[in-house]
């Protein structure tokens, strides 16, 4: 992926994972590279003459054996299962959350 484009995003996790995207989800071979002709590439402003030291992420992995198509179904695949429990995961965080607003004001009105 290009880096240096203004909608490039990465995450590193604790476990040391990084996730690397488009934050406008115009890279379907994401994190491995970005459309050739992408009309909204634009250059990263901030940094444009920055020299990157030793706090960069580590190079991202290898790109998978296979031709263009492979890597997109392998993607989409992926994609289709982080949608289907995208439902859950979110009423599990929307339970909680209310439950943490409930508790908190108890606490309010007891004090």
């Amino acid at each position: 992926m290009r880096e240096e484009c203004k909608h490039f995003q990465s995450r590193t996790y604790p476990s040391g994972e990084v996730a690397r995207f488009c934050e406008l989800d115009l890279a379907p071979e994401a994190p491995w590279r970005c459309p050739a002709d992408c009309p909204r590439y634009e250059r990263r402003l901030a940094d444009v003459a920055w020299v990157h030291g030793s706090l960069v992420p580590p190079a991202i992995e290898d790109e998978p054996d296979g031709d263009s198509e492979e890597i997109s179904a392998l993607l989409r695949d992926a994609e289709s299962v982080v949608d289907s429990v995208l439902p859950t995961v979110l009423d599990d965080v929307n339970a909680e959350e209310k439950k943490s607003k409930r508790s908190s004001f108890l606490w309010k009105r007891r004090g």
